[in-house]
């Protein structure tokens, strides 16, 4: 068995290197492991293309009480990445 990589931990998650049939289990985990370290600002980079990866990217983020906020990067990315404000840990909606 294949032994897993180690992804840095540092608020920029580059889907371009990972099969999008991973995104639903990655993403929640990057976001709860990134606010366990204290990071709160967290960019995804999904790119631009058809837009159904980044509309999955915002079906995951309006279903995590972890995120209080998101929007698209207003940086030269454009479209292609989703800046994320995650609530302190702890904190969680109801």
């Amino acid at each position: 068995m294949a032994e897993a990589a180690e992804y840095p931990i540092n608020g920029i998650l580059d889907l371009h290197t990972f099969a999008p049939r991973d995104v639903g289990s990655l993403v929640p985990e990057y976001l709860r492991v990134c606010r366990d370290k204290g990071i709160r600002r967290v960019r995804i980079i999904h790119g631009k293309g058809t837009g159904a990866l980044r509309r999955q990217v915002h079906r995951i983020l309006d279903a995590l009480p972890m995120v209080a906020s998101y929007e698209l990067a207003g940086d030269r990315s454009g479209w292609g990445a989703t800046v994320v404000h995650l609530r302190p840990a702890g904190f969680e909606e109801a």
